[in-house]
């Protein structure tokens, strides 16, 4: 059998072991006069990078969390201010009340833990599923279900619309918490107001009842 050179090792010659005049010369011969190549392993790695492990699809999710016909179901990300500074966002889907949580960065572990403290203020009953961006803030999703029972579901990926309801609260946010402001200067304590304001505003969509209202009257129709 006769040896061969293959294609890929073609373009690494030309591109990294050719020097000076004589690769300029090689690389205007090639059909793209690109002075450097992706390998092509690199659309592979980049089609698994960011992917998070075991995650559940939003496909998965059960039908009473379509419809809004349930209470207890949640929406979550994080909004992005200057110097690398977040604030987790929580919504619940058939109300729209909103909870703010203060992070001190993205790493997982961080927000996990302070979503599992601020959902512990609730009842058991209002908080089953959690339906999260493909941000990786949410890779301990497998821990996070194991301490505090609820299912998370994943969006497709570069398809925010999918969490409807986060989206909008997180533009409404963006009159308290402007694009380029230090989200790190903002306390729980505002934080804690801000949501106040946003869940005591009657909302269109629910027929003018302020998001507050209508938690209260799902939890009491339940009870």
């Amino acid at each position: 059998m006769g040896m061969y050179v293959s294609p890929e090792t073609i373009y690494k010659t030309l591109y990294i072991q050719a020097r000076g005049a004589l690769k300029k010369e090689l690389i205007s011969h090639l059909r793209r006069n690109h002075t450097y190549r992706q390998p092509a392993t690199a659309s592979k790695r980049s089609e698994t990078r960011g992917k998070i492990k075991d995650a559940i699809s939003i496909s998965s999710r059960p039908p009473e969390i379509e419809d809004r016909a349930v209470p207890g179901h949640w929406e979550g990300d994080s909004i992005e201010g200057a110097k690398g500074t977040f604030v987790a966002t929580l919504v619940e889907r058939q109300s729209r009340y909103v909870m703010l949580v203060k992070v001190n960065s993205k790493e997982t572990i961080e927000v996990t833990n302070k979503l599992r403290q601020k959902i512990k203020t609730l009842p058991d009953s209002m908080v089953k599923t959690l339906t999260w961006d493909r941000g990786h803030e949410m890779a301990n999703h497998v821990n996070f279900t194991i301490d505090t029972g609820i299912a998370v579901y994943f969006c497709d990926p570069r398809s925010p619309w999918q969490r409807g309801s986060n989206e909008n609260t997180n533009g409404l946010l963006r009159q308290y918490l402007p694009k380029g402001m230090d989200l790190s200067t903002v306390s729980q304590q505002r934080l804690n107001q801000i949501a106040k304001l946003l869940n005591t505003r009657p909302r269109k969509t629910l027929g003018y009842i302020a998001p507050v209202d209508k938690l209260k009257e799902s939890v009491a129709l339940r009870v």
